[in-house]
């Protein structure tokens, strides 16, 4: 029978990207590629789309250098353990924890990030509200948008139909592509084909895109290490990107800031980009639950 510390955690998302949510503010915490898999799991487990662990940055060797500008780190892994850069809708429901925590306020904050820091507003909830009504942005930093390599484009692919791909990378990388029918991705559990490979060399998320109006697209996604996902914050903010260089909004060349609306199966995010290429997300975040793994349990899932 396993001595450990039963494990709490709490259970979060944005536009239903959801989140298994770990308190270690000390870094004492271990969780195994396997135990944050078994976790996640939407069947025996408590189930997500990833894990994010709460951790002082003092107390991590990858934040360390961070802690003087952010005292949080989000440590995020996808739901099959691997770690990953950056999560947009994660970094917001980590911020509406340290809130729920009192470990954060309304207004600003900075978060350490395997992507770097990211600068969070926490908007003031609605009179009569939830206490986490109000609407999170975070600053997602620059996207940036390597050039083709020597085989040309990027291109996707799903069956037998193919397209054409912006690169694009928010902290993570991302492939876009504009279809006509958001069912021409098919189920989105397995990744689709990218090619070259080797402009992907740690794999890539891929967004398939359709519009909805000016500056309003719809999206969906495969997510890498994750499957399809109701939502990604990334995603959303490479997917703006490339349909302001395709509409030719792009705002380092027309010098004014370009705002997009983004649906995406768990609903809506408003992306916005700035003449320096500041990229903005703003959505909701919610925390739902929370509870106890039992260390028994858990041990006996890995055997």
């Amino acid at each position: 029978m396993s001595n450990a510390p039963r494990l709490r955690f709490l259970k979060g998302h944005g536009t239903e990207n959801d989140f298994v949510i770990v308190p270690d503010l000390d870094g004492r915490l271990e969780l195994s590629a396997a135990a944050v898999a078994r976790i996640c799991d939407r069947r025996a487990g408590v189930g997500g789309d990833g894990l994010i662990r709460v951790v002082r940055s003092s107390a991590h060797p990858e934040a360390r250098a961070m802690a003087a500008e952010a005292e949080w780190f989000m440590d995020y892994r996808n739901s099959d353990g691997s770690i990953a850069e950056m999560c947009g809708n994660g970094v917001r429901v980590f911020a509406r924890y340290l809130q729920r925590a009192g470990l954060a306020e309304e207004g600003d904050l900075t978060i350490a990030t395997r992507a770097g820091l990211r600068h969070i507003h926490i908007a003031k909830a609605a009179p009569e509200g939830a206490p986490d009504s109000g609407a999170v942005t975070v600053g997602m930093g620059k996207a940036v948008l390597p050039e083709p390599g020597p085989d040309g484009g990027i291109t996707v692919a799903v069956g037998d139909r193919t397209w054409s791909a912006r690169n694009i990378n928010m902290g993570n990388p991302h492939a876009v592509a504009f279809v006509d029918d958001l069912d021409q991705a098919g189920n989105l559990f397995t990744a689709p084909a990218v090619h070259p490979a080797s402009a992907y060399p740690d794999g890539t998320n891929v967004e398939f895109v359709v519009d909805r109006g000016p500056q309003h697209v719809a999206m969906r996604v495969h997510e890498r290490g994750s499957g399809e996902t109701r939502s990604c914050g990334t995603g959303a903010c490479a997917v703006m990107v490339a349909a302001a260089r395709r509409d030719g909004a792009d705002p380092g060349v027309t010098g004014r800031p370009v705002t997009y609306t983004v649906d995406v199966p768990g609903g809506r995010l408003v992306i916005s980009e700035r003449p320096d290429g500041t990229v903005e997300m703003t959505g909701p975040a919610m925390i739902v639950a929370e509870g106890e793994v039992d260390p028994v349990w858990l041990d006996a899932a890995l055997d």
